[in-house]
């Protein structure tokens, strides 16, 4: 019996020390996984890394130095006047916008929702004429356009930058550029608004739970629909060019698309119609 018992106390030892040998076998492993896990100075007292710590080994030069705190520049300020072919700066911007748009003009014209003022379209910095191009100092003009919904007229003025005068108009009829934002939103506000917009109005509240009561509730992009230059126009549709009319793409913000590319928007006469 005394040595059974001995052999089982043996045999207990024997299993015992496997089990610790394994357990810091283990916990070997897991040290080395966290050591490459981390970061190179994480939780060293001295600035290295686990991994050297642990093997006795001295950090690569430098990996032990915190890096230096990253600094904020202020932009340089911007002149009020460009050179050259610079692009415009914002003094230039609304500069040409005000020399272009004088009272005179701004009372004659209309803007997409029926106030005083045409609907500005875009301002660039006007190309050079052919003897200018190989100037050192070249004028700096700007071409600035318009939408005047009161004539159904495309107008763009360019403006000499620097003797403040308008150089040259250009009004067109039936010339249609791309829509600005302003004019996609009211196209997309008397969409919603029409009887035509029922199903816009189903879908949005399909998708989010909500009634559909503005454009401010979607996304939207516009482009234009130029009527019989595009194809058979519906009766509705047929002043479509000499009018400003607008398709839409709708999405439900941070959301869905709603297909509304049947339908058009004539700005001209605040009507809605549908293609075939």
């Amino acid at each position: 019996m005394r040595q059974q018992g001995g052999t089982v106390r043996e045999m207990m030892h024997r299993h015992l020390g496997k089990v610790v040998a394994g357990a810091a076998v283990a916990l070997a492993g897991t040290a080395v996984l966290a050591a490459v896990a981390l970061p190179g100075d994480a939780g060293a007292a001295g600035g290295g890394s686990r991994a050297a710590a642990s093997e006795g080994q001295q950090p690569p030069a430098g990996q032990g130095q915190q890096a230096r705190p990253g600094s904020v520049e202020r932009v340089p300020a911007e002149g009020s006047e460009g050179v050259g072919r610079d692009p415009l700066t914002d003094d230039e911007f609304r500069r040409a916008q005000e020399l272009a748009a004088p009272r005179t003009f701004r009372g004659a014209t209309e803007n997409v929702k029926g106030g005083a003022g045409p609907e500005r379209l875009t301002t660039d910095l006007a190309e050079l004429g052919p003897d200018e191009t190989g100037s050192a100092d070249p004028p700096r003009r700007a071409d600035v356009s318009f939408y005047d919904y009161r004539a159904d007229a495309y107008v763009t003025k360019t403006v000499n930058l620097t003797t403040g005068k308008v150089e040259k108009t250009n009004t067109q009829h039936g010339v249609q550029p791309p829509p600005n934002r302003t004019e996609s939103e009211t196209a997309a506000g008397l969409l919603i608004a029409a009887p035509e917009g029922e199903g816009l109005r189903k879908d949005y509240e399909h998708a989010t739970g909500k009634k559909l009561t503005g454009p401010e509730q979607l996304a939207v992009s516009g482009f234009v629909y130029r009527g019989a230059a595009e194809g058979p126009a519906p009766e509705g549709l047929r002043d479509c060019g000499q009018h400003r009319c607008v398709r839409l793409f709708t999405k439900v913000r941070n959301g869905q698309w709603i297909d509304t590319r049947r339908y058009v928007v004539d700005l001209s006469a605040r009507t809605v119609g549908r293609l075939d």
